[in-house]
């Protein structure tokens, strides 16, 4: 059996060209094979911002009155959390059989004797399923929508944005999620995968549906949703001196529980999304955007039904390229990318967020086969709707290590 990386792992290094050492210790385990894979990161971060502006829903970090003013900093781990992950895999009746379980402990801790920061568990999933008619996939892993957004992202391999808070404690930053798309998010799935079809191939499930969170004064939803969120993704890959993937994708959700007064209402948030990622002479280009109604920004149903329960429109899109320096392993990037949310039908919200948009350059340096060194700048700019600003100006260095 190949050996192989955790999904998000392997994405990252396949996203930036870094080298990973060995992809996972294998076992051999009777029918069984089981792979131990993962990363451990951690980075330095040093954030300045110099305004206070109320902005709801803004990921530029402000000023701060009581502490260190325009000036912070924390040691944490970036956007992709440090990962242990096991994977088991067989071949029983003419079905490759599989089952993934992965924990995700911090870094950063901001109070002594506290006992470290939080730890997750992002990954408890099984498949089956044969080349010859697909895969079907049930339990927790990286959601289907805005899945290869973030593992295209630059900033999957350092910090980019820490979304609010630089004083550490917290399982990872925020990358790039916010400032060009929606996080897909770690979640319970039932779905079906088709064969490869000369390159062709699409994700079609069902996942446990999101109640709305409020942003701005919106509304929230509680209880439970009586029917679960659907999303998908069809794309195209080819290979060659001139490689890349192109991809489009959907997610709907009816939302229920939205109470107005003493009225209940339900109502439906739907987004889709279209990418593509190029690969030529060294060069990788990336670029993505989406739009759509009830879902908010940042996340899924994040802020995306003003007070009166009546939907926010959003859209957003990044751009991105990186060469990687020959005879040296240096990959160099830059990225664009702005997420923004329009106010409802009627509704006057002047601190309501309009607008997260981050500029990052980085350089991403293979040490060792494992190791990997990273430096980034990154600018982050919140407007709310009356056009006032926030703005943060964040350097991070650290290293990465893929196992």
């Amino acid at each position: 059996m190949n050996k192989k990386l955790n999904l998000a792992v392997a994405a990252a290094v396949l996203a930036m060209g870094a080298s990973a050492a060995n992809a996972g210790i294998v076992i051999p385990a009777g029918d069984w094979t089981i792979d131990i894979n993962g990363n451990v990161n951690a980075f330095y971060i040093h954030n300045s911002s110099s305004d206070s502006n109320t902005v709801n829903g803004g990921l530029a970090n402000t000023k701060s009155a009581t502490s260190s003013g325009s000036d912070a900093s924390a040691v944490n781990t970036g956007l992709l959390p440090s990962w242990l992950g096991f994977t088991g895999k067989t071949r029983q009746n003419d079905l490759d059989v599989s089952w993934t379980i992965s924990f995700q402990p911090g870094a950063s801790s901001t109070k002594a004797l506290s006992g470290g920061s939080t730890s997750e568990f992002r990954q408890a999933n099984l498949t089956f399923g044969d080349k010859s008619w697909g895969t079907i996939k049930l339990g927790k892993d990286l959601g289907v929508f805005g899945a290869d957004a973030i593992l295209n992202d630059q900033t999957l391999l350092g910090v980019g944005s820490q979304g609010g808070t630089v004083t550490g404690g917290t399982t990872t930053t925020l990358g790039r999620i916010g400032t060009g798309f929606l996080y897909a998010d770690f979640t319970g799935q039932v779905d079906y995968t088709t064969p490869n079809w000369n390159g062709f191939q699409a994700t079609v499930g069902i996942a446990q549906p999101w109640t709305e969170q409020a942003v701005g004064g919106g509304l929230a939803t509680t209880g439970t949703q009586s029917e679960p969120a659907w999303e998908g993704v069809a794309s195209y890959s080819w290979a060659g001196d001139f490689s890349g993937k192109v991809w489009l994708e959907g997610f709907t959700q009816n939302v229920d529980g939205i109470t107005v007064g003493a009225a209940q209402n339900s109502t439906t948030a739907d987004v889709f999304g279209l990418g593509a990622s190029v690969n030529f002479s060294g060069v990788n280009l990336v670029g993505y955007y989406y739009n759509g109604e009830g879902v908010g920004t940042t996340a899924l149903l994040n802020g995306g039904l003003s007070a009166t329960g009546k939907k926010r429109d959003s859209d957003g899109g990044y751009v991105q390229a990186s060469f990687k320096v020959p005879g040296v392993g240096t990959k160099l990037a830059a990225s664009w990318g702005e997420s923004n949310l329009d106010t409802a039908s009627g509704e006057v919200n002047a601190n309501l967020v309009k607008k997260n948009e981050m500029w990052t350059v980085g350089a991403y340096h293979p040490l060792t086969s494992s190791v990997n060194l990273v430096a980034e700048y990154s600018r982050v700019e919140s407007s709310n709707q009356a056009g006032q600003n926030n703005t943060s100006d964040i350097v991070d260095f650290g290293a990465i290590l893929f196992f």
